[in-house]
This record gives C-alpha cells, sequence and structure tokens, in this order.
C-alpha cells in the first residue's frame, strides 16, 4: 500500500466522521440513530490511528533495509 492510499484513506475516514457528526442528536446521544453514529465515528477514529500506525511502521522499514 503506498502513500497516497493511505492518505486518500484518512481523508475518507475523516469525511465518515463529519458525516455521522451530523447524524448525533446531541440531546441524547445514546439514544436510536445516534449511537450508530457513534460507534461510526469511534470506528473511524480507530481507522485513521490504524492507518497513522502503518505509516509510522513503513517510515522505520524504510530506514532499517537503508542501512
Amino acid at each position: 500500500m503506498n502513500k497516497t492510499l493511505t492518505i486518500i484513506l484518512i481523508v475518507l475516514a475523516v469525511a465518515l466522521i463529519a458525516y455521522n457528526v451530523t447524524l448525533v442528536n446531541f440531546e441524547n446521544p445514546l439514544e436510536g440513530n445516534s449511537i450508530i453514529a457513534l460507534i461510526g465515528i469511534v470506528a473511524s477514529l480507530c481507522a485513521i490511528v490504524l492507518l497513522l500506525i502503518f505509516m509510522t511502521s513503513k517510515k522505520i522499514q524504510d530506514k532499517v533495509n537503508k542501512d
């Protein structure tokens, strides 16, 4: 997986977070469709963290292979 694909996936995850924030009812965030939107937000945040870890590991691997 190259760097541009990883960045595209991160942008898509941020877009999903933005969409799910619009679905959350802030008066009752743990009822109805709001809980599904919150789960989507958390899942997108997890995806972003995993992709950032992947990018960091690829940088480390490239530095190790150079030596």
